[in-house]
């Protein structure tokens, strides 16, 4: 499998707060991958780099063929990659099909790509509120929605911050049932998360980030077979 994100060496700064130190990553095409490390150990600040949000201050991250270390976050999204962020972040003056007619865009120029109706078939739940506006939503339909305008750009590359996080259990499970779909059919993923149990069933690889850096990486089997490291790096 070729590489589609390659992050090495990265560093970024809060001020005079170092977060990040010499971080790196790799995501091959079709690979669902996580990162996971208890909160405040550099996971948002990582996908805000990645996403343009933040110029990292030391390292280099390409991203489908080019070095986009420093870009505006509009041109990383153009060049194929797309986040659900977390909090969701839905219009509340814009309905649920406006949201995704706003996004629609087959940038990566997909056989079959993600239309409307394609994630109205994902999500039917969604096609019952699509005269709905954002703010008139649940959470766990804010949550689909994040989800489905994200999929309507047609991404190389999607990342999840959190797309489980404060969910009813069976919404969650919708949640997992969906990106078990998603993988299936090889979309390349990055997901942070907390669900570790659900992650290794869902996920080809995963690396745990301490203090900044990764400090451990390998697959589902390895990590489900070493508790220990659940406990010293997760909080598990």
């Amino acid at each position: 499998m070729s590489l589609l994100l390659e992050v090495s060496g990265l560093e970024a700064c809060y001020g005079r707060s170092q977060v990040l130190f010499g971080l790196d990553l790799t995501i091959a095409e079709g690979q669902v991958v996580t990162l996971l490390g208890r909160n405040g150990m550099g996971k948002s600040t990582t996908l805000k780099c990645l996403t343009g949000w933040m110029a990292p201050s030391s390292g280099r991250i390409r991203f489908a063929g080019e070095d986009v270390t420093g870009w505006s976050a509009d041109r990383i999204a153009r060049l194929g990659l797309a986040i659900v962020p977390e909090g969701r972040q839905v219009f509340p003056n814009l309905t649920v099909r406006e949201h995704l007619e706003a996004f629609a865009g087959n940038r990566s120029a997909a056989k079959e790509p993600w239309t409307v109706e394609r994630v109205f078939a994902l999500f039917p739940r969604l096609s019952e509120r699509a005269s709905n506006m954002g703010n008139q939503l649940s959470g766990g339909e804010q949550q689909m929605l994040a989800i489905g305008r994200a999929l309507v750009t047609n991404p190389r590359l999607m990342i999840l911050d959190e797309a489980t996080e404060g969910l009813a259990p069976l919404i969650r499970e919708e949640i997992w049932r969906c990106l078990d779909t998603l993988r299936a059919a090889g979309q390349t993923i990055l997901v942070v998360d907390k669900y570790v149990k659900r992650l290794i069933r869902l996920a080809d690889h995963h690396s745990i980030v301490e203090r900044g850096k990764v400090v451990w990486t390998g697959d589902s089997p390895a990590l489900d077979a070493d508790h220990g490291l659940w406990h010293r790096y997760l909080g598990v």
